[in-house]
């Protein structure tokens, strides 16, 4: 369960950026959580609750943007979204790919008070 090291991470990220502005409360947090992340975000909202009990981000909305897979072939340079464990290229059929996106996790925004 890897999601309890990215939680505590993303608390820590805006548990900091609050405090160097002084804020007195975290609203909501935007999150960039991609597809190919290996990160739930059901999972990552429970442990949320629970972590920032007595925070001023307790009780703070998480939203997740969940950017999907995206594949660049490195033979014929087209980009296309996988299909399923077949990650090969629609155009060439080659398998000399690289992920685009959806690897992503981070912090995109916050709103305070």
């Amino acid at each position: 369960m890897h999601e309890l090291p990215v939680t505590m991470s993303i608390l820590s990220i805006v548990l900091e950026q609050a405090k160097t502005v002084q804020a007195s409360r975290i609203k909501s947090i935007s999150l960039k959580i991609g597809e190919l992340s290996g990160v739930v975000p059901e999972y990552v909202e429970t442990q949320f609750e629970f972590l920032s009990k007595d925070t001023i981000a307790a009780g703070a909305a998480l939203v997740f943007n969940q950017p999907p897979a995206r594949l660049r072939c490195r033979v014929c340079a087209s980009v296309f979204s996988p299909n399923g464990q077949n990650w090969v290229c629609p155009n060439c059929h080659d398998r000399n790919i690289e992920i685009v996106s959806g690897r992503e996790c981070f912090v995109e925004s916050m709103e305070i008070e």
